[in-house]
């Protein structure tokens, strides 16, 4: 349906001070924070985990070298998402001189609109991380305490215990973290590189990571995790996480958390020869998802 002179008769009226509503600040791009931006040239994406190899064993003299075999572990699947939206002006408004003041307007007004569709489905990915309804490509949900492995020794990228936001279980995360171990059970350098927060938390994610001494106490010990530079990028707000109490970690393991664009957001506009609508649109494929569970590590709070 267009919008039509109806619709809009305040704007008609003359000595119309300002219009408003249209123009507010937006959170932008937060996802960037999270995920790792590829390009995509297919209506999907698969990535496969690979295993690698065991530990070596020890070789007897004379004795046959022994042969390991890798494998495939899992496939990680990304579907990308049509994401579109569209008004349209009539030919009275446009005569009317409704045009010049209004597609501007509506035109940020629909951008907008795109880019917190974008935020909304990337915040998404962890606001369903510990959930089993949406699994990953091992089976398990985001943030689990039983991810699978070749080596049949179950993994875990969330807090054995769920628990707030604070100095024990920031430091048991990044503990937890250091003990990652690849598919066939050999230990990996993983690294927490930034703390993902809701807004309820950036007073709290404030004190811990920025406080010299330590939280809370009334000795003069020093904030170890400031000091050590166990979170090397600080923390970051997303604004589209919908746990108040629920933090995650970012690491720096390859192929954790990826955004694909399969076609950049464009915009679009045309007239209709019956009606004389102007109609304005905009388009774009993309698709949020995660490869590498140990990308992320996570605790829904207490």
């Amino acid at each position: 349906m267009a919008i039509n002179r109806a619709q809009l008769v305040k704007e008609l009226t003359p000595g119309l001070h300002a219009l408003f509503g249209l123009e507010y600040d937006r959170y932008e791009n937060e996802h960037e924070e999270i995920f790792d931006t590829e390009t995509s040239e297919r209506a999907f994406e698969e990535e496969v985990m690979l295993t690698g190899f065991g530990e070596a064993s020890v070789k007897g003299e004379g004795a046959a070298v022994v042969y390991d075999t890798a494998q495939e572990a899992f496939t990680a699947r990304y579907s990308h998402e049509t994401v579109a939206l569209a008004f349209a002006l009539t030919e009275e408004a446009i005569e009317d001189n409704l045009y010049d003041t209004l597609s501007s307007r509506y035109t940020r007004a629909l951008a907008r609109s795109m880019s917190t569709t974008k935020q909304v489905k990337a915040a998404n990915v962890l606001n369903n991380a510990f959930n089993s309804s949406f699994p990953g490509g091992d089976g398990k949900e985001l943030c689990a305490t039983d991810h699978p492995t070749v080596a049949n020794i179950d993994q875990r990228n969330e807090l054995a215990t769920a628990a707030d936001l604070n100095e024990t279980s920031l430091e048991q995360a990044l503990i937890d973290i250091a003990a990652f171990q690849d598919e066939r059970g050999l230990k990996i350098n993983a690294q927490a590189t930034k703390l993902i927060i809701p807004p309820a938390l950036q007073f709290t994610a404030d004190r811990l990571m920025e406080s010299p001494g330590r939280v809370n106490t009334s000795d003069n010990d020093i904030n170890a995790i400031r000091n050590m530079g166990m979170v090397s990028g600080g923390y970051a707000v997303n604004h589209y996480l919908t746990d108040t109490d629920a933090f995650f970690i970012k690491t720096d393991v390859p192929n954790g958390l990826k955004h694909f664009v399969r076609t950049p957001v464009s915009t679009s506009m045309e007239g209709d020869f019956e009606t004389g609508n102007v109609r304005y649109k905009a388009r774009e494929r993309y698709s949020f998802g995660f490869s590498d569970w140990r990308g992320i590590f996570g605790s829904p709070g207490a």
